[in-house]
């Protein structure tokens, strides 16, 4: 099932699917760095390649649009996480379908779809939402062109507390601090 759901991403948005990668690349580097079970890792992995499968049902335009989006657009945009839970709820384990829900959770409650805060965020959730704003910040997008690491490091930081957990902000200070960091995803793994 998940090999149909990752091709199905592929044949309908490349970048959304090579997106999904460089996620789970540098959610599993946080994961691991956080000493999260290895069970964990693995669901947090395969939740991160397909955490914006929900945006296969929205409209094509408003994904791709090179803009900022109207109020309109975020309120159908904000629903990915829902559509994405309903689209591998029965299919995946349990754990997955909840970080795929809650991966736009902020930490001060401010995040949708149910405004949940702090710890009532599923772990896996919260080191998404950090690996996922990483890499928009850094990867070319249609609204933005990529912003160097150091800068994106600093949002991230600026942020903890607020949007991010500021345990898994710190992980990826770590990481980049210790070279592990690489542009386009790669994140290099320690001898």
């Amino acid at each position: 099932m998940l090999e149909g759901m990752l091709e199905r991403m592929w044949e309908r948005d490349e970048a959304l699917a090579r997106h999904g990668f460089r996620v789970a690349t540098f959610a599993t580097a946080l994961a691991q760095h956080l000493d999260a079970p290895p069970e964990m890792i693995d669901r947090l992995r395969i939740a991160a390649m397909i955490h914006d499968i929900g945006k296969l049902r929205l409209d094509p335009l408003i994904i791709a649009k090179p803009g900022p989006l109207n109020e309109a657009e975020w309120h159908e945009m904000r629903k990915h996480p829902e559509h994405g839970f309903e689209m591998v709820k029965g299919y995946v384990h349990p754990d997955i379908g909840g970080v795929l829900l809650a991966h736009h959770e902020r930490y001060d409650g401010v995040g949708y779809p149910f405004n949940r805060a702090g710890t009532d965020i599923p772990r896996g959730a919260r080191i998404l939402l950090v690996a996922d704003a990483f890499d928009a910040m850094t990867s070319d997008r249609p609204y933005q062109p990529p912003m160097p690491i150091a800068h994106a490091l600093s949002e991230l930081e600026q942020n903890a507390g607020s949007q991010f957990d500021p345990n898994v902000v710190d992980a990826m200070l770590d990481l980049a601090a210790n070279g592990r960091l690489r542009p386009s995803g790669a994140v290099k793994i320690p001898a």
